[in-house]
């Protein structure tokens, strides 16, 4: 059984505004639907547990029944339903509320995925769970295209960027991986779900990504999503 923990905790402070950034529109739909649509579209039987804050699944209710999106589910998960777990006070105390409700004896692949990012393709989603079968814990990445400089007190120097990569999710493990690896204390330096099992003392495996599979954090970005709506590139 292959799981996926999508995390939304965001608060909208960069974006401006007083709506959270996982539900703002995008296309007509918030942002935080199609992240979820696209999980079900690479699968039907994939089961999705939707992390939300307390104090924003009331309002998640209610945008659930204006777009006529199916509510989230008071049992089991199945085949087209989600569960709720709620928001902890970090990304990473967020991912265990999740794995919580998986059960500890389950087998099989769990992804963890930003809510604010709606465009993961297919593809990449594929092959991040088809790769964690067999290496255990993977991760989608990007090429760096821009020159990088390292800050050195008053000083910087350059870096070669072929050296770097641009980390996106989901980022999936094996279920019994994650879960161990998340009953670690909690650590500053966990700044993703991949820097929590490399603490574990695990290597992870790199995949490709794709460039469309941006995190809607800014005004800017919302622009950028809105024209991939409209005119959709191949891996999109």
């Amino acid at each position: 059984m292959n799981y996926v923990i999508i995390v939304a905790g965001g608060k909208g402070l960069r974006m401006g505004s007083d709506i959270p950034k996982q539900f703002l529109p995008i296309g007509g739909k918030p942002v935080l639907m199609r992240t979820i649509d696209r999980f079900r579209e690479y699968s039907p039987t994939l089961q999705i547990i939707l992390v939300l804050p307390k104090a924003q699944q009331d309002y998640w209710r209610l945008l659930c029944k204006e777009y006529a999106f199916p509510l989230p589910s008071t049992g089991e998960v199945g085949k087209g339903s989600y569960l709720l777990a709620d928001g902890g006070e970090t990304r990473f105390h967020s991912v265990q509320n999740g794995l919580a409700l998986i059960p500890d004896d389950a087998e099989g692949v769990v992804g963890v995925h930003d809510g604010v990012r709606p465009f993961p393709s297919i593809e990449v989603i594929r092959n991040c769970y088809e790769t964690a079968r067999e290496k255990k814990a993977v991760i989608p990445v990007i090429p760096v295209v821009e020159t990088v400089r390292h800050l050195k007190g008053e000083t910087s120097e350059t870096v070669p960027r072929g050296d770097y990569r641009l980390v996106q999710t989901p980022q999936t493990f094996d279920i019994q991986l994650l879960k161990s690896a998340n009953r670690q204390p909690y650590n500053d330096n966990f700044t993703d779900d991949a820097s929590v099992v490399e603490a574990f003392g695990f290597d992870i495996t790199l995949v490709e990504g794709n460039r469309e599979n941006i995190k809607i954090t800014t005004p800017y970005d919302l622009k950028i999503a809105e024209v991939l709506i409209e005119n959709p590139c191949p891996s999109v």
